[in-house]
């Protein structure tokens, strides 16, 4: 007669039947490999935008309608009446810059929403890096920042915009404004990540978008502000950024307000890049 010997499970560890899986740890990934994984998830974020195309309504149609809606509701108030094509040579590069932070605001509604689907918790189950999952995002948004940003220019040119320097300072002006763009979306990818709902993050976004865009030289020179809101748009990230591309486009001295705008976005960056892809990864 043969005996058979059960042993049971400790008190409080789980069966095989409640047994959870265990998320594969990220181990050490070359840069080669982590390229690559960074190119696949960026072309899944793309194909996302092609099976959905309302999702570009934002970066097609803000753009449109901020350039109409300040040049002829503000431009007359502003330069003067009939002074609109000046205006359009002040404005259009200001709004370069707000558009990278309506673009970025989006980033952290979708890293929100992405969440409460299910979609990050499998790709933290797979054998890639966890910042990679973020670089992805943040590349195929600087993509719809350069299409928002060609869109502006477009309507500019034929609004009157007029470049007085040369077409590398265009391109220039253009490639400061995808480096601060980029950027900010790591502020908003570390706001969806800690916020709970997709709500929340666009009020908090609207709450750091408005005093930074109104209280900045994007739309107005700040000479007529009171003395306390102008030492505020002195040191504005926007204004910098602003007035870089407005003098790389129109001419004038952009040695200051370039490095100025380069040294928020590395500050930007290194403090909260860090800080997002940590709280990705402890994410629940």
């Amino acid at each position: 007669m043969s005996t058979t010997t059960v042993t049971k499970s400790p008190v409080g560890s789980p069966g095989p039947a409640t047994e959870r899986r265990a998320p594969v740890a990220e181990g050490r990934i070359g840069l080669r490999a982590n390229l690559r994984h960074i190119g696949a998830l960026a072309r899944r974020n793309a194909l996302q935008i092609k099976q959905d195309p309302e999702s570009m309504f934002d970066a097609v149609l803000m753009p449109i309608i901020f350039i109409l809606l300040f040049v002829y509701v503000f431009g007359g108030a502003i330069s003067g009446k009939g002074n609109n094509d000046v205006y359009v040579n002040y404005v259009t590069p200001g709004l370069m810059a707000m558009m990278g932070m309506n673009i970025a605001m989006a980033v952290g509604v979708g890293i929100n929403d992405d969440f409460k689907k299910g979609v990050m918790d499998r790709f933290r189950t797979m054998p890639i890096a966890r910042s990679s999952v973020l670089i992805a995002k943040i590349v195929v948004e600087v993509g719809r920042m350069l299409i928002a940003t060609s869109i502006l220019l477009g309507m500019g040119f034929l609004l009157g915009l007029e470049i007085h320097t040369s077409f590398f300072h265009l391109l220039a002006a253009i490639g400061l404004s995808m480096v601060f763009g980029a950027s900010l979306m790591w502020i908003f990818i570390l706001l969806g990540l800690t916020l709970k709902t997709a709500q929340a993050v666009q009020g908090m976004a609207m709450l750091v978008l408005m005093p930074l865009q109104f209280g900045s030289s994007i739309f107005a020179p700040p000479t007529s502000m009171p003395g306390w809101l102008k030492s505020f748009t002195d040191y504005n990230p926007l204004s910098n950024l602003a007035d870089a591309s407005r003098n790389l486009i129109n001419g004038g001295p952009v040695a200051h307000s370039v490095w100025m705008t380069l040294g928020w976005a590395l500050v930007i960056t290194v403090v909260t890049a860090p800080l997002a892809v940590t709280k990705f990864r402890k994410k629940t």
